[in-house]
């Protein structure tokens, strides 16, 4: 499931949420300061191109935690209600249920992304 789902996860929305992910990213990417958030954010793209058969794990420290303000300041609310809006979206059908819970696990990760690990 996990090779289908990820094409049909293109189809149906994965590639403009990845979008979002890399467009963020090369925001962040313009200052000094903000390319280590930059590079988050792309591991982030990279995990909502293909979100089938990908786990993420919360944990972090402080450090974690400081930047996950400031990202919550500067964009993290605008995506991550992004992603919640696209996932009602989905799951609207019986057959877009599985690619709205893919986007509400974004919207988890929008919220608090830093400190996060993907398996």
């Amino acid at each position: 499931m996990g090779c289908l789902g990820n094409l049909l996860w293109l189809i149906f929305g994965g590639f403009l949420s990845g979008l979002s992910w890399l467009l963020i990213g090369l925001l962040w990417c313009i200052t000094i300061v903000g390319i280590p958030v930059g590079a988050q954010c792309f591991k982030m793209a990279k995990l909502s191109f293909c979100p089938f058969g990908k786990e993420v794990k919360y944990g972090g420290g402080a450090v974690s935690l400081l930047v996950n303000i400031l990202w919550l300041i500067f964009g993290g609310v605008e995506m991550a209600l992004e992603f919640a809006v696209f996932g009602l979206l989905l799951c609207v059908t019986i057959i877009g249920i599985p690619f709205g819970m893919q986007m509400f696990k974004l919207a988890k990760l929008a919220l608090m992304p830093f400190g996060a690990e993907v398996r």
